[in-house]
């Protein structure tokens, strides 16, 4: 593999004979490489829409690779990350990965190994990406309900059926029955599965209804 063409592989790192080797294995392997000698570097270059993965020295002179994955974090980078590590380093590295990164490769490494690891974080970045994608979509979608149509499409996720939901917000059935018809084409649903998948699995949805 070697990343969809989008996806950009971030070299961090100090060592300039290391980044010319991981660039020489990367780019013949048909990954998109780019290479920076330092964390201040690539924070000043980094942007948001920035798609790939990060490969991060842990030590480094100036601001270290611990500290850079701390500023983007604080940024919400999505940028998956490896980190390189020497043999003393491995305990920072885990602690790390218990903050979201990917993993970490130590010193030496194999370009088997190396290579393995990034087709992971490519992997990882654009099911990420896929995913905020997909919640943006239904983050738009809510947005067009109507404040009673939001009330009736939080009972449906609840389980609630149409008689209930009219007892509960005091309407007909037959006003149920229209709320929810409007709901499923705003929605874009086409089946009540589908629509409650959809709001399940989207972090805005989550945060809006009191039952999820």
């Amino acid at each position: 593999m070697s990343g969809a063409p989008d996806q950009t592989v971030y070299i961090v790192d100090d060592d300039e004979a290391l980044r010319d080797s991981l660039v020489w294995l990367l780019e013949s392997n048909s990954y998109r490489v780019a290479q920076f000698d330092s964390a201040e570097v690539f924070l000043a270059a980094y942007r948001p829409e920035m798609a790939g993965c990060l490969v991060l020295d842990v030590r480094m002179p100036g601001m270290s690779g611990l500290e850079l994955y701390e500023r983007l974090r604080d940024r919400h980078a999505t940028l998956p990350v490896v980190f390189i590590t020497g043999h003393g380093d491995v305990p920072m590295a885990v602690s790390v990965l218990k903050k979201g990164a990917v993993d970490f490769i130590e010193k030496p490494f194999t370009d088997r190994d190396m290579l393995k690891l990034i087709d992971q974080c490519l992997a990882t970045e654009r099911e990420n990406r896929e995913r905020l994608r997909q919640d943006a979509a239904v983050a738009r979608r809510l947005d067009q309900l109507t404040g009673r149509e939001m009330e009736v499409l939080e009972l449906i996720i609840a389980g609630r059926l149409n008689k209930q939901i009219a007892d509960d917000l005091g309407i007909s059935i037959k006003t149920v029955e229209v709320h929810r018809a409007r709901v499923m084409e705003k929605m874009e649903a086409g089946s009540l599965a589908e629509l409650v998948q959809a709001v399940m699995s989207c972090e805005t949805a989550r945060g809006r209804f009191s039952t999820l």
